[in-house]
């Protein structure tokens, strides 16, 4: 075999190992969510009674909550249970989706990847946490009270685990912010600098962003908004301890560029 045919064919070889090694991750990563699915399929019915406890507590006396399709009461906790084991599989799902891509990473990117990856996944469930324990008895409690007289509130259950499921996952993303900002800082995408000077417009990006994932109550919208700002004061802190070698080159490079006659002459 002549010598010039030896790369491409090694090219090829590696293509395939790797479309393999992915094959295999992606089974693995579809068994977990499956093994988590049996036991949330087998109390689907409990866990949508569980989801539902916020609403029900609020209900004025007699409301119930409804299901306007005969599949519904099947399909509904179903869907939930669904939904559940993919976020209880998630930390597995994302270890694969590291394993697939640390060899092709530096050792100090590695490093910083791992610490980051278990920070997301932690912050996606506190935010989830937060929202169904703090901002749902709030929020419920000021839409019951806000119903107009001779209106019965009797919510259906599918548009209320719809309801549900995206301000979980608005919260739980939302959560997310410590991990951005180091992720921001870390490509080099915003200056720390940037960051600590313009809070103003981050707080007014915060409340818009609130205002379009949130109900339009000023309640839901602060539930929201506050929490992300604090978490984005988080995040600068993690930032300047995560990257302090990064950010003082960084900010030595800008103060160098900024002296007279640093830059090209004509």
């Amino acid at each position: 075999m002549s010598e010039s045919g030896g790369e491409p064919e090694l090219a090829e070889g590696t293509l395939i190992s790797h479309l393999l090694e992915l094959r295999d991750r992606l089974l693995k990563a579809m068994l977990a969510v499956g093994i988590c699915f049996v036991p949330c399929a087998a109390y689907m019915n409990e866990l949508f009674t569980f989801v539902a406890k916020p609403l029900i507590a609020k209900l004025p006396a007699g409301a119930t909550i409804i299901a306007t399709s005969v599949v519904a009461p099947f399909t509904v906790p179903f869907k939930l249970a669904l939904l559940l084991a993919l976020g209880l599989a998630i930390p597995f799902v994302l270890y694969q989706a590291w394993a697939f891509v640390a060899p092709g990473l530096y050792r100090h990117e590695k490093k910083l990847a791992v610490p980051l990856l278990i920070s997301s996944v932690l912050l996606f469930y506190l935010g989830a946490i937060f929202a169904y324990f703090v901002v749902f008895p709030v929020m419920l409690s000021f839409f019951v009270a806000t119903t107009p007289a001779g209106v019965q509130m009797m919510t259906d259950m599918s548009s209320y685990l719809d309801f549900v499921m995206i301000l979980l996952l608005s919260f739980g993303i939302a959560f997310e912010v410590p991990v951005a900002t180091v992720l921001l800082v870390w490509t080099g995408i915003v200056r720390y600098a940037t960051l600590k000077k313009n809070r103003g417009f981050v707080l007014l990006g915060i409340f818009i962003f609130a205002a379009f994932v949130t109900p339009p109550d000023a309640v839901s919208q602060s539930a929201m908004a506050v929490p992300m700002y604090g978490l984005y004061e988080i995040g600068i802190l993690m930032a300047r301890l995560l990257l302090k070698d990064k950010i003082a080159a960084r900010e030595r490079e800008d103060a160098a560029q900024r002296e007279p006659g640093s830059g090209d002459r004509p």
